[in-house]
């Protein structure tokens, strides 16, 4: 099964997070934020995919890609279109619906919420985008969320 999705996909190492929100929320700035990160040795923040998202379902684990047309590119506002270094595909573990800081809740839930893409269960949580610490804790949401 594939599923097209709007919104902007970025992974750290084996592990993917989807940027969910409406235009203008920051889903590719902070995308561009976490990229810049630096890397520690395989978990290096990669671009899988901007504006839209692949995804395709292998043995009950969903994967994120960029359409053919849009690999590698990301939109920097101000600035245009982008080339940037980016990963083909990657397993998809974590949607993140992006919004203003008073709708992100102090703690996820216990069990994490889950959203439903493509069939299958992955984890999910808010965030606020332009917060100056939103890539780190995008960072740490990636290698917290818990597997499908």
């Amino acid at each position: 099964m594939r599923e097209l999705v709007h919104g902007t996909c970025v992974a750290l190492g084996p592990r993917a997070a989807l940027l969910r929100g409406e235009s203008g929320s920051g889903k590719s700035d902070l995308a561009l934020r976490f990229l810049a990160l630096p890397g520690e040795g395989d978990l290096r923040p990669r671009l899988v995919a901007d504006d839209q998202v692949c995804i395709d379902v292998e043995d009950g684990q969903a994967f994120a890609s960029a359409p053919e047309t849009l690999a590698g590119l990301i939109e920097v506002r101000g600035l245009g279109i982008a080339e940037m270094p980016f990963v083909a595909a990657a397993p998809l573990v974590l949607v993140c619906d992006l919004g203003p800081s008073d709708t992100v809740p102090r703690m996820p839930p216990d069990p994490w919420d889950r959203m439903l893409l493509a069939g299958v269960a992955i984890a999910a949580l808010r965030l606020s985008a332009f917060e100056t610490s939103a890539p780190l804790k995008l960072r740490m949401a990636l290698l917290q969320a818990p597997e499908q």
